[in-house]
């Protein structure tokens, strides 16, 4: 980058002023909100389809880009994709992901090839249906961005989008369970935000149990071990563990009571 000698003239930007290039983009957090399922869009067949189409018995992992995006989209795409590759759930079994253009001049030739890329790059052919590309007009990607709190602007001078890093994980009604934001993302706090967006439905008992004891931060962007939760946890073991132990002594007790009288 080439440095700009200073010039006397310039209007002096403060640092707690945000440029006007990135005035409206940013992530706002709607957690709880419920995203409208009838939005029309087009996928990467050129098929018309609604959003309601991916939301059927399982939580969907939602993220706006671009596919032709020089740097940013494709540094969160990939580190979704390594987090995903480290969960032994699959794609398309107990979770879809659908990805949606903010650019409206994309089309669907361009979202399968993106596809197509990022499903080789997973390594499991077999998830190339939970795999969903979109792309769609303007107003109605601005009408889904909007929703989900995801602000971006078209910067004329660099020819590209002005846009921050989330994913959002939606629950299988469509409502915003959880954000996940940046460029690389914990797979254990991807499997936990995805076990909650599903109310219990997928994954063990063991996870039911660690997701009881974690509490999403969102200063840190993931669960953390939940101290209040643990001790209800512990407590609950002791009193069956003592159950265990107490009630056949009550029984025999009640027993030989009988007995005597």
């Amino acid at each position: 980058m080439t440095a700009r000698a200073y010039d006397p003239d310039d209007q002096a930007v403060l640092a707690h002023e945000r440029p006007k290039a990135l005035e409206n983009v940013g992530i706002t957090e709607y957690l709880g909100k419920e995203i409208d399922l009838t939005i029309p869009f087009v996928d990467q067949h050129g098929e018309s389809v609604t959003l309601g189409r991916y939301f059927k018995n399982r939580p969907i992992l939602f993220t706006i880009v671009y596919y032709n995006c020089p740097s940013l989209c494709n540094y969160h795409l990939n580190g979704l994709t390594a987090a995903l590759k480290e969960l032994k759930w699959t794609v398309g079994n107990e979770f879809d992901l659908v990805a949606v253009s903010m650019n409206h001049k994309e089309k669907p030739e361009l979202a399968a090839a993106k596809l197509e890329s990022y499903v080789e790059e997973y390594g499991r052919p077999e998830s190339i249906n939970g795999w969903h590309f979109l792309t769609g007009t303007e107003e109605n990607i601005k009408k889904i961005a909007h929703q989900v709190g995801f602000g971006f602007k078209w910067n004329e001078k660099q020819q590209e989008y002005a846009h921050a890093s989330a994913a959002q994980v939606l629950t299988p009604g469509g409502k915003i369970s959880r954000y996940l934001h940046g460029i690389e993302f914990d797979p254990q706090t991807v499997r936990m935000s995805l076990l909650e967006a599903s109310n219990g439905k997928i994954g063990s008992l063991v996870d039911q149990i660690v997701l009881y004891c974690f509490q999403f931060d969102p200063s840190k962007n993931k669960y953390t071990l939940y101290a209040f939760r643990v001790m209800q946890g512990a407590g609950l073991v002791m009193v069956l563990v003592l159950a265990i132990f107490l009630i056949p002594f009550w029984i025999r007790e009640r027993k030989r009571l009988a007995k005597v009288h």
